[in-house]
C-alpha cells in the first residue's frame, strides 16, 4: 500500500493541475491537510481560483461538494440544519444542512458572525454536529477549505483564535505569471475547464489513501525536533502567544504525509520544515513591538528556524 502512495497522489494533483495551473506546491498542501484529516483556510485576494481548487479536488477523488456563501445574516442553522416540525407525522424531523458534505467551502467565513462561524467548530473537531441536543455524524472524508480575502475588512468579523486552531493549514495560492495567465485565459476561451474534469480515483482508494500516513515511522529525534520549533514560539520576543500542543500535532501529520509524498515511509526534519509556515503561521500572535516594526509571522518562524538545531 505505501509503494502506491505516492503514485496515486501524484495523479490526483496532477489532475487538479489541469485547472489550476501553476500552482502544484499549494494544491500538494492542501492535498496533505486533506489526507492528515484537517482542514485548510484558504486566504488570498478574488479571482486567483480558490473556489475552483475545492472543486476540482473535490471532483478529482469523486466526493460530494458543497458551498456556503458566508455573509452577515446566515445564522448557524443555516450551516447545520435543524429540527422541523411535521403536521403529517406529528414529530420533528432533522433537516440536513449543507455541512452534511464530503467537501464544504466555507466561502468568506469572517463575513458571518462569530456566532455561525462557531457552528463550524464541532464539526471540524469532532467530525460531528449537535442540534437540540441530539448528535449526527457527519461523512468520513468531511473536509472544510474556507477562504478569506486578506486585504477587504469592511464587513468582516475576525475568526478568533480558536477557530483558527481548527484549520490544519493557512495557504495562498497567489497570481499566476504572465505565461501561465495567458495559458489560462486562452483555455477559457470557450468553456472552462473544470467541466471535462473527473475523478481519478474511487472511494475506496480514496480511504485507502487516508490510512497509509498513519504507518509512517517517526524517529524519536524528528519528534524532539517538532517539540523544540513548537516550543521556541512560546518563547520567542516577537510573540505574544505561541503555538498549541495541537500544532505540534498538526506538524506532525502534515509532514507525515509529505515525506510520503516523497516516496518515504520514514519522516525526515526536511519534511517538517517543508510545513512550518503553512502549519504553524495562523496559529501564533505577534507582539505590538514586532508588528511595529513590521516583522511578518514568515520572519519570525524563519528565525525560529534558523535558530533550532537540526537533532
Amino acid at each position: 500500500m505505501i509503494a502506491s502512495f505516492e503514485p496515486t497522489v501524484s495523479k490526483i494533483v496532477r489532475n487538479v493541475s489541469r485547472v489550476i495551473l501553476g500552482k502544484e506546491a499549494t494544491i500538494r498542501m492542501v492535498m496533505a491537510a486533506f489526507l492528515s484529516r484537517g482542514h485548510v483556510l484558504l486566504e488570498d485576494v478574488p479571482g486567483v481560483g480558490k473556489t475552483v481548487l475545492g472543486r476540482a479536488l473535490a471532483l478529482s477523488l469523486g466526493l460530494g461538494f458543497k458551498r456556503i456563501q458566508f455573509t452577515p445574516d446566515l445564522l448557524p442553522t443555516d450551516v447545520t440544519g435543524l429540527n422541523i416540525y411535521d403536521r403529517n407525522t406529528g414529530s420533528f424531523q432533522f433537516m440536513e444542512g449543507p455541512v452534511f458534505t464530503d467537501f464544504l467551502l466555507a466561502d468568506e467565513i469572517n463575513r458571518a458572525t462569530p456566532r455561525t462561524q462557531s457552528a463550524l467548530l464541532e464539526a471540524m473537531g469532532e467530525n460531528q454536529i449537535s442540534v437540540d441536543g441530539q448528535t449526527h455524524p457527519l461523512s468520513p472524508f468531511f473536509f472544510v477549505l474556507a477562504t478569506q480575502n486578506p486585504i477587504e475588512y469592511e464587513g468582516t468579523f475576525t475568526l478568533p483564535e480558536a477557530q483558527l486552531d481548527r484549520f490544519m493549514v493557512r495557504v495562498q495560492i497567489g497570481y499566476p505569471d504572465p505565461k501561465t495567465e495567458q495559458k489560462v485565459i486562452l483555455d477559457q476561451k470557450v468553456s472552462h475547464p473544470l467541466s471535462a474534469l473527473e475523478s481519478v480515483v474511487d472511494q475506496s482508494e480514496v480511504e485507502d489513501l487516508l490510512g497509509i500516513p498513519r504507518t509512517i515511522v517517526i524517529s524519536e529525534a524528528v519528534a524532539a525536533y517538532i517539540v523544540k520549533i513548537v516550543h521556541a514560539t512560546r518563547s520567542h520576543p516577537s510573540l505574544l502567544l505561541g503555538a498549541s500542543p495541537r500544532g505540534s500535532i498538526a506538524l506532525m501529520r502534515i509532514a507525515s504525509v509529505l515525506a510520503m509524498m516523497e516516496g518515504r515511509d520514514h519522516m525526515l526534519p526536511d519534511d517538517v520544515k517543508a510545513c512550518v509556515h503553512s502549519v504553524l503561521g495562523h496559529r501564533v500572535i505577534q507582539t505590538t513591538e514586532s508588528k511595529i516594526r513590521r516583522e511578518t509571522t514568515r520572519d519570525i518562524l524563519d528565525d525560529v528556524l534558523s535558530k533550532t538545531a537540526v537533532v
